[in-house]
């Protein structure tokens, strides 16, 4: 989208004022930066006089922030007699969520005299987290609350979050400072725009 007028804001964060394109333009050239778009639905459009890769890097940074202040903890629970098939499967399912980008509580149920057997559950949870250890690491030892076992796995930053949007990515990654060459004042020059604000260990069967 093309805009002759646009609202400016230099690199210090001081606003500048509604200045032609071209003339914002200039003024980013002289300070050897770049001028982007940060708000194109305003009236008029919004621009920043800015370094373009600084300013990606800062948004790829705030964009990591913002997805560890929502991470969501999902919860699983298993008992110290549950049988290797359904503890493999309750692994599996917690490494889906890790790969999701999520934490993952683990919580081990007593029920009557199984209490009695708390080295069988931790046993279960310390096996969980070893065959999840290529992408967790463990926030939370497992600790006994009453009749519960409690377990926490964090994924690790390599391996999250794999739902991530690539055509977002990419469309940031393509996104470009203005350019101001062979464009005059009639044929005002086109502004980048901001988008839109990744052999198991058999367990002993439990014994009465």
């Amino acid at each position: 989208m093309r805009f002759r007028d646009v609202r400016v804001i230099d690199s210090d964060g001081n606003q500048l004022g509604i200045l032609q394109t071209r003339q914002a333009l200039n003024q980013a050239k002289e300070q050897g930066l770049d001028l982007v778009m940060v708000s194109p639905t305003a009236q008029p459009p919004v621009c920043r006089i800015i370094d373009h890769g600084k300013y990606k890097y800062e948004m790829k940074q705030r964009e990591r922030e913002s997805k560890k202040k929502q991470q969501d903890v999902k919860g699983i629970k298993i008992s110290p007699r549950i049988a290797e098939h359904d503890l493999s499967f309750q692994t599996k399912k917690a490494r889906k969520f890790l790969e999701d980008g999520d934490k993952v509580k683990v919580t081990c149920q007593f029920r009557a005299r199984e209490i009695t057997h708390q080295d069988l559950g931790k046993k279960r949870l310390m096996w969980m987290a070893e065959q999840l250890a290529d992408i967790a690491t463990i926030e939370r030892q497992p600790t006994l609350d009453g009749r519960l076992m409690v377990m926490v796995l964090l994924p690790k930053p390599h391996s999250a979050p794999k739902k991530q949007n690539v055509k977002t990515e990419d469309k940031q990654d393509s996104r470009e400072a203005v350019q101001s060459d062979g464009v005059g004042e009639d044929n005002p020059p086109e502004v980048a725009q901001q988008p839109p604000v990744p052999a198991q260990e058999r367990v002993p069967e439990a014994t009465a």
